[in-house]
């Protein structure tokens, strides 16, 4: 099987346990919705290892592109930084949240185009970037593609080692008595991009501190929104019941006890015309 079929297998195997899981009730039009906010960011930060990473590959006259920009953690840092920033994003909650952030902190060089990537109606840029998008897109070589074709200079890609969930994989098997799908994540894009004749650059970033919450009740409400449950049924009984010996507290909060650290790599190359 090619590489990018397989890329295409494994999201739409994943997005079909997801939905079985999720029953008659539908997905979210918006499914950044109730976390947008926290994806608000102070563009100005300087303690952030990616931004930090990212801004030296920026200069004061790029073009910059970012695709799948949410609420502008990373597109309005690099937006201080170059002559001009167009966000892509699709999402209408995230769209909000990154125009008040720009607002707010009077940043004035960014072109927000609401619109999936697939559709979305873009000029060329000197740099395009696309970090912790690709994850959930089944037409892996047409997207690629397009950001390849609307980079004059280089593309830049921003992915995790394993999957972004990977942390809480074991509890859904502990769950529902099975094992989780996993989405496709960078050793399968290293694959599609071999398979495409792209040489891109790997390097391996900063690991990130665990995914942790507040308390135990925060715990609860955001892994039975990513477990699939619904009120009142077995699994939630379930994931109620073992919690508790899950969780292990640490100085900010708790984490899911066993769960490794996301490890995200920056992948990069000039397009082939270039």
């Amino acid at each position: 099987m090619m590489a990018t079929q397989r890329w295409r297998e494994l999201v739409e195997t994943e997005h079909a346990q997801s939905d079985q899981k999720r029953g008659e009730t539908p997905p979210p039009q918006d499914h950044w919705r109730p976390f947008a906010k926290n994806f608000r960011a102070d563009p100005h930060r300087t303690d952030d290892p990616l931004v930090n990473r990212l801004l030296q590959e920026v200069e004061p006259l790029h073009t910059v592109m970012d695709v799948g920009a949410g609420g502008g953690r990373l597109a309005l840092p690099l937006a201080l930084r170059c002559a001009q920033m167009v966000a892509v994003e699709p999402s209408s909650s995230m769209c909000q949240v990154l125009r008040e952030q720009a607002t707010d902190s009077s940043v004035d060089n960014v072109t927000l185009v609401e619109a999936r990537w697939e559709e979305a109606q873009v000029e060329s840029v000197d740099i395009v970037l696309c970090a912790h998008v690709l994850y959930v897109v089944a037409g892996i070589e047409d997207f690629v593609r397009k950001m390849e074709a609307n980079a004059r200079g280089k593309v830049l890609v921003v992915l995790f080692q394993a999957p972004p969930q990977s942390q809480i994989y074991h509890l859904w098997h502990m769950v529902h008595g099975e094992e989780r799908i996993p989405l496709p994540s960078l050793p399968q894009f290293r694959e599609v991009l071999e398979q495409l004749g792209i040489d891109g650059n790997v390097e391996m970033l900063e690991q990130l501190p665990h995914r942790g919450f507040e308390d135990r009740e925060q715990a609860l409400e955001q892994l039975t929104d990513r477990l699939y449950l619904a009120l009142g049924s077995s699994q939630l009984a379930k994931l109620e019941q073992i919690l508790p010996d899950m969780l292990q507290e640490t100085d900010s909060g708790f984490i899911i006890k066993g769960s490794q650290p996301l490890q995200p790599a920056l992948v990069s190359w000039r397009p082939q015309e270039s």
